[in-house]
Order: structure tokens, then C-alpha cells, then sequence
């Protein structure tokens, strides 16, 4: 902006709003300062011909004119006549030569320019860059010759690897790890819905996938989307066993358990199936060292520690120690 007191230049008149948008939000969902301004503009501009917005201002009865004029162009059409106003619908890259152009008018301090604005059309919600991460999915599935020809079978060994790095990484304390790898943790979700959807006989997308869990987070959860009450972490843990059991109507408490898993982990969750379910079941006796296991992750599991967790931190102190007998730095 010029001062307005300068003695050599007059005041500023017009107006120029530069009007953003994002890609994430359904083409003609507009703020309803956005609408005004496209209304009650002189003028409206875009340099993108396929911009995502045109037709829909179309059918509002904006008339948008194709082109991006230059900074000069532009100020001396908003200057004249008293004052006119222009809005430029930006593209997804921006006007970077415009506004360029139009820092350098307004910085010269040598003549009058019109007020300029910029106005956000519409706003990315929580979330909005997992659309990103789906529709680039969708693009590499499409043109990458390795991952168009993936399987879910092929890429469970990934999953388990990405699954254990994120572990590491919370249990390191290693924020910008735990950053990356619950990138990496999302994105085999993501590629694995993504090749379900081309199945031919029961094909499904991620969009059924999010559906699914955010049904099933809603009805786990009466005391935050319905009538009933949970004051304590006791009586929500209640609340969810009774829907989950209301929901699967086992036969066994078993049921459900994947075998795949961890053995000390495996353990650990039938001990606290059958806890749950009040029966008293002690662990069986035999001889070798998997019995010895057996009763040890039971009895952690009843005193409220998880054997798997607590091993690793066992492991990863001997690891250390093993490090310092070869005389490697610390981790």
C-alpha cells in the first residue's frame, strides 16, 4: 500500500482480491464473503481455463473472463473511473508473477494502487490431505508397474514391518520417527484398500473402509454419541466389550484371537479373554521352555504388565550391553 501521506501520489482507489480456493473442497462450496465479492466485482478473472471452480461461478451468473492480466493491466483498470474492483480466481499454484508484479507498483511509491486482498474462498478441513494420499494412490496403481500388479497378500510382510518400526519408534521416544512411520503405517492401509477395489467378485475402497470404522467407533462409544454414561476408563472399557460381544456373538472367547500374532502377545490376550469373561483358567503344565513362557505372560498379563512390551525393553537393554562389550556408541 502507499501512504496516504504522501504529498506526490494520490490516494489509493479500486480493489483487487485474489481469491483462493483448495482443491480438497468440492468445487462450488464458496465462503459467503467469496460470493460477495464475485458479485459485486467489475470484474472477474481466471488464468486457469480448467480451473475446478469456473463452472459452477457459471451457473451462479459470474461471468469470468479467461487470462491473467499483468500487474500494470490491472491496476490501471481498477483505478480508473473512481475505483473499480477485480477479483483473480488463483490457481492451485498461485499468481506468483502477479503479485510479484504488484508488490513492486505498490513498493515504488510512485504512484496510487488500488487495495489489495486475499480472500480465502474456501478452507481444507481436518484431514483434507488424506485425499491427497488417495488420489495419489489412485495415480500410482494406475501407472506404476510394480505397485499396479500388487496383491494384499503380497504386501502383508510390509504391514508387519511398518507395524514394528512404529512400535519402535513410540517406545524410542522418537518423535520424528513416529512421524514418518505412521505415514508409512497409513499408507499400506490406504494401498491395500486401493488394490481391494479392483477385485471382481468383492471389491471395496477406502472410502468403505473409513465408513466401516467410523460405524463402528460411533456405536462402541453410546457414552459419547448416545444416551448412556461412562465416568471412568472402567466404565467405557465395559461399554465397549458389551457391543463388541453384542456385535460378533461368539461362540468362545477365543474367537477373534489371530494365532499370526506375536506368542507372548498371543498369550497375553487369551489370559485377558478368559479374565474378562470371568473364568478361572490356569495356564496348562508341561515341560520345555514354551510352558515356562506360557505361565510367565499369564502371570504378567494378571498383574496388569504386557509381556511383549516388557521384553523388548529387556531386549533393547541387552542390546545396549552388547554394544558396549564391542565398544559402539550407545543408542
Amino acid at each position: 500500500m502507499t501512504p496516504p501521506d504522501s504529498p506526490d501520489v494520490a490516494a489509493p482507489t479500486g480493489r483487487i482480491v485474489l481469491l483462493t480456493t483448495s482443491h480438497r473442497v468440492a468445487p462450488g462450496l464458496l465462503s459467503w464473503p467469496a460470493w460477495q465479492a464475485l458479485h459485486g466485482a467489475d470484474r472477474v478473472l481466471s488464468g486457469d481455463p480448467d480451473h475446478p471452480q469456473l463452472p459452477y461461478l457459471r451457473d451462479a451468473g459470474v461471468e469470468v473472463e479467461p487470462g491473467a492480466p499483468g500487474a500494470r493491466e490491472l491496476v490501471d483498470y481498477c483505478v480508473a473511473d473512481g475505483g473499480r474492483t477485480a477479483v483473480v480466481i488463483t490457481s492451485a499454484e498461485g499468481e506468483s508473477e502477479l503479485t510479484d508484479g504488484l508488490a513492486r507498483l505498490a513498493g515504488s511509491g510512485r504512484e496510487a494502487v488500488p487495495d489489495l486482498e486475499l480472500l480465502p474462498g474456501s478452507y481444507d478441513l481436518p484431514g483434507a490431505r488424506l485425499l491427497d494420499l488417495v488420489q495419489v494412490m489412485d495415480r500410482i496403481r494406475a501407472e506404476c508397474p510394480w505397485s499396479g500388479t500388487r496383491t494384499n497378500e503380497e504386501l502383508v510382510k510390509y504391514g508387519i514391518e511398518e507395524a514394528y518400526e512404529l512400535v519402535e519408534a513410540i517406545e524410542e521416544g522418537d518423535r520424528e520417527a513416529l512421524l514418518e512411520e505412521l505415514g508409512d503405517v497409513l499408507l499400506q492401509v490406504v494401498f491395500h484398500a486401493r488394490i481391494a477395489q479392483d477385485d471382481p467378485e468383492h471389491p471395496f475402497s477406502i472410502d468403505d473402509v473409513a465408513g466401516g470404522i467410523v460405524e463402528k467407533l460411533i456405536h462402541r462409544h453410546p457414552h459419547v454419541f448416545g444416551d448412556e454414561a461412562a465416568e471412568t476408563p472402567e466404565d467405557v472399557r465395559r461399554h465397549w466389550l458389551r457391543t463388541k460381544a453384542a456385535e460378533k456373538r461368539r461362540d468362545s472367547v477365543t474367537e477373534g484371537v489371530p494365532l499370526g500374532q506375536p506368542s507372548l502377545a498371543l498369550t497375553a490376550k487369551l489370559a485377558s479373554r478368559a479374565r474378562t469373561a470371568g473364568l478361572d483358567v490356569a495356564p496348562p503344565e508341561g515341560a520345555g521352555i514354551g510352558y515356562e513362557l506360557l505361565a510367565l505372560a499369564v502371570r504378567a498379563e494378571a498383574d496388569g504388565v504386557d509381556p511383549e512390551a516388557a521384553l523388548r525393553a529387556a531386549a533393547r537393554a541387552y542390546r545396549d550391553a552388547i554394544r558396549a562389550a564391542e565398544g559402539s556408541p550407545a543408542r
